[in-house]
């Protein structure tokens, strides 16, 4: 505990038995198994959890006077947590805690600053954080922990807009510009995952395009949401606004009707917890006020619990280089020789650029470098260098 006796005076401690408004959990629960931390009623001491063993940690920040909010503190994460921790834990191999919730600073940047030293002392000691927000201007603050650590990284957003609106007074409605423009800058390489067309102007898109960065209609990501899979397993930091969920599966959406499903905002948090380089998953965007019933609190909770079900899986993959546990194909298209590599074990596919590296890409990619037609995923990495 002593490494982290520095986060913890950033952090909260939870009570979990107001969380539960029960008498406890049931046996099984992932409330009875989580190390968190709290203030325990027997003898009123603060209580932090050892996190030696722990893969992933959950941190909560209500924090939303960047999204205009005068009264800016959410009680989100814990009607969140209220939802998870009564589901049942089906991963042991995945250890999980909770390390409460960041402190309201005096100016929602001292809340940013508090989160980003939380998440990257955590993210260092080789733990995924899951961020439980706040107004999705939390994003920049996850992303301030890499910029902390000066190396460049490929990030991935879920969101029905793109953040980029420069003449809006509020941080969440143009947190992109800064993430992606500023100086330095560590993202290599950004995705944008279902945005909704009539949101976004046709000259932003283009933009995008220009910075060689990847956007995917919410359309696109219905139809073939498998391709989502290699596009997040290359990505570090994963934001996920709940406005992409349709309003008829998160009712605290009032962005728009339409949108992902339940099921699908499950599946792509899975890629997330499958993929190796993943090591911050920020859920943003839920105002209880809007909610009926914490129906998108419960949304939510099934999200997260598909993050460690996708860890839970990923642990079965082996490293690259031990070729036995792959289908190894050499194809040539475009007069380029290249190799495919499938996994024996879960069936993911990487593909070899001209520089030797592999990177994630689908089944779609092999099929269409058998035909000789070049992926549309190998030329946009080539463009990029």
């Amino acid at each position: 505990m002593s490494d982290y006796l520095n986060i913890s005076d950033f952090l909260s401690p939870i009570d979990l038995n107001e969380i539960s408004h029960t008498e406890g959990y049931k046996e099984g629960q992932i409330g009875k198994i989580i190390s968190a931390h709290q203030i325990r009623h027997d003898s009123g001491k603060e209580e932090f959890p050892d996190l030696d063993d722990v893969n992933m940690v959950i941190v909560g920040c209500g924090e939303q006077r960047g999204s205009g909010l005068i009264h800016g503190h959410s009680d989100a994460p814990n009607l969140i947590r209220r939802q998870l921790y009564s589901l049942y834990y089906w991963h042991n191999d995945v250890k999980l805690a909770d390390v409460g919730n960041i402190r309201e600073g005096s100016l929602y940047t001292d809340s940013y600053a508090a989160l980003r030293t939380v998440t990257h002392e955590l993210i260092n000691d080789g733990k995924t954080v899951i961020i439980l927000g706040g107004s999705h201007d939390l994003t920049l603050a996850q992303y301030g922990a890499y910029v902390d650590n000066g190396k460049a990284i490929e990030a991935s957003c879920v969101d029905a807009l793109i953040d980029l609106n420069i003449d809006s007074p509020f941080r969440h409605e143009n947190f992109l510009m800064e993430m992606l423009t500023a100086e330095p800058n560590y993202v290599r390489h950004y995705n944008h995952i279902s945005f909704q067309s009539y949101y976004v102007h046709p000259r932003m898109l283009e933009t995008m395009d220009k910075l060689r960065f990847d956007c995917y209609r919410v359309g696109s990501v219905k139809e073939n949401i498998d391709e989502m899979e290699p596009v997040i397993r290359n990505s570090s930091l994963f934001s996920f606004d709940i406005s992409a969920i349709a309003h008829t599966y998160a009712p605290s959406n009032t962005v728009s009707p339409n949108g992902l499903n339940g099921e699908e905002a499950c599946v792509l948090m899975r890629y997330a917890g499958m993929s190796p380089n993943v090591n911050s998953i920020g859920i943003y965007g839920y105002d209880s006020g809007h909610d009926k019933e914490e129906l998108t609190a419960r949304q939510i909770s099934h999200m997260i619990w598909y993050v460690l079900d996708g860890r839970s899986r990923g642990k079965r993959e082996v490293e690259l280089d031990q070729r036995d546990s792959f289908n190894e194909y050499h194809i040539a298209f475009a007069e380029v020789e290249t190799t495919f590599l499938q996994s024996k074990k879960t069936g993911r596919w990487w593909m070899q650029l001209p520089n030797r590296s592999f990177i994630a890409c689908s089944y779609k990619d092999y099929l269409l470098a058998s035909s000789n037609e070049i992926p549309e995923r190998w030329l946009r990495a080539q463009e990029r260098g």
